[in-house]
């Protein structure tokens, strides 16, 4: 749909044609597209100014990386944990209580992240 000012720059174009004849009606016709495409990008720009900016694609997530760090150092400290106390015939309990505390430091870097 057409603002009034397009119209009107327009109607000034075409009149432009008319009387300056048909040899600068290419250099009418760009000056009239660039008019209209500025409008259309101070829309663009406008519209936007009120949305949330979007991560673009092939960015993570701050921290994704620690959190893979994380998830591969817990889980070769339980597996060596519980290794070493099947092995030993330990009490099953220490791996247990080994778990826990792997479990714990996880929750807890997961709640930080929340609030960050």
């Amino acid at each position: 749909m057409m603002t009034t000012d397009s119209a009107d720059e327009l109607k000034a174009a075409v009149a432009a044609r008319r009387d300056l004849g048909p040899e600068y009606e290419d250099a009418i016709v760009e000056g009239f597209l660039e008019k209209v495409d500025q409008q259309i990008e101070e829309r663009v720009r406008q519209r936007a100014a009120g949305l949330p900016t979007p991560t673009p694609a092939g960015q993570s997530k701050r921290g994704d990386g620690q959190v893979l760090a994380l998830a591969i150092v817990s889980l070769g400290v339980g597996l060596i944990g519980t290794i070493t106390t099947a092995v030993n015939d330990a009490d099953m309990g220490l791996s247990f209580m080994l778990w826990l505390g792997v479990v714990a430091v996880n929750v807890a870097f997961m709640l930080s992240r929340r609030r960050s």
